[in-house]
């Protein structure tokens, strides 16, 4: 009986009953477990992870069919599987362990996502990782774990490992994971580590929200976190930050203001005066976000408070004029001309100060560059919104 016991990987095992899996299924955790044995422990009324005793936001179970899969492969093949390929799974279940125990050092956790980092960048231990439900693990390691207002060392470079591996997992992942955000402890954690962590976790934070649109499954968690002035302004005063980091604030700032809801307070918390800032601080690189960080003030100017705002900033129409017309790059044009379009339409402030930057010239420039049609379309709508101004006074021509 031992000898039988002994040949059942670990990874086939509930952890419950101990016996080899039948029908297993997956908790929101990533903990799997025998439908039977998890099914009666919530029958009794907890509301935890078995393993990990973690508070369930969803007791919902999922058909683990890949490990079914290999626990049926495993039977039809005599029990024997290739040793390289068991090897590599049962080391993958060590590694799990070793995140998943509470009696784990910091440091041994901090080694074992440095062995997963490695084995991300393999296929087959990628898709391993994956079926063995390491996203919502590091997910619940990473925003499960802040308790106090100020990371320790040790502490910002666990999160800076995990979320490194987070964002290379995410993009093979179904991002209905990333829903465990929802908790409100989770949301308090992230805005912790936006308040108090390093550049590069605030960096990666931002990737991770920026990837709340990618699906319709985190349509109300993008929705969620753009209603957190705490957070919004956290992230505002990052795009504000004079570094190359600030990039991932922009991709995570036009994320947020997909939502007409996120985009009223994204204005109120100061975002119009953070993208100028932004657009002017890249003429100075030679790479930059300036099309977004413009398309997302484009669109942010359908409001009036976003009008009011740019039109306070004392380089707020300076600085989409120069970027009308670039030698080297036309694709911020665009969404520069549109801007300009609806914060002139109306305003003759607007229309005067545009005139006294330049606009004229840059538009001319535009009309007989190699830029798309579209572009020249709303060259020419925002000259002849400009001709009353232009006429009245000829010597802006």
């Amino acid at each position: 009986m031992k000898d039988t016991e002994m040949s059942v990987p670990h990874l086939f095992r509930c952890p419950i009953s101990l016996d080899l899996f039948k029908d297993p299924v997956t908790l929101c955790t990533g903990q799997t477990y025998d439908r039977s044995s998890i099914e009666q422990w919530l029958a009794a009324g907890n509301l935890t992870c078995p393993v990990t005793m973690q508070q369930l936001h969803d007791p919902t179970v999922v058909p683990n069919h890949t490990l079914r899969h290999l626990i049926e492969q495993w039977l039809q093949m005599g029990r024997h599987f290739d040793p390289e390929y068991l090897a590599r799974i049962d080391s993958l279940a060590a590694l799990k362990h070793t995140l998943e125990s509470q009696e784990t050092t910091l440091e041994a956790k901090v080694q074992a996502l440095d062995c997963i980092r490695v084995l991300i960048e393999d296929l087959s231990s990628r898709s391993c990782l994956i079926q063995l439900g390491f996203l919502p693990l590091l997910l619940e390691q990473v925003f499960g774990r802040i308790e106090e207002n100020k990371l320790s060392e040790d502490n910002t470079k666990f999160v800076e490992q995990a979320m490194f591996c987070v964002l290379k997992l995410l993009p093979f992942c179904e991002l209905e994971s990333l829903n465990v955000l929802l908790e409100e402890s989770k949301i308090a954690s992230l805005l912790a580590l936006f308040k108090h962590g390093t550049s590069l976790t605030r960096m990666n934070l931002c990737q991770l929200i920026e990837s709340t649109s990618s699906s319709s499954e985190t349509k109300e968690l993008c929705s969620k976190l753009g209603k957190n002035r705490e957070l919004l302004h956290e992230m505002i005063q990052f795009v504000h930050n004079n570094s190359e980091s600030s990039d991932a604030g922009i991709k995570a700032v036009w994320t947020l203001s997909s939502t007409e809801s996120n985009r009223e307070l994204l204005v109120r918390e100061g975002i119009v005066d953070g993208l100028i800032s932004y657009i002017s601080r890249s003429e100075r690189r030679e790479r930059s976000l300036a099309p977004l960080a413009m398309a997302t003030l484009e669109k942010l100017l359908s409001l009036d408070s976003a009008k009011e705002a740019l039109m306070s900033n004392q380089n707020g129409i300076s600085a989409l004029v120069k970027k009308v017309f670039r030698v080297s790059d036309h694709e911020g044009s665009e969404s520069a001309v549109g801007a300009l379009t609806v914060a002139c339409y109306g305003s003759l402030q607007a229309r005067e100060e545009a005139i006294g930057a330049g606009v004229l010239t840059q538009l001319l420039l535009l009309l007989q560059s190699q830029c798309n049609g579209t572009t020249k379309t709303k060259a020419r709508l925002l000259l002849k919104l400009l001709r009353s101004k232009w006429v009245e006074d000829p010597n802006h021509v």
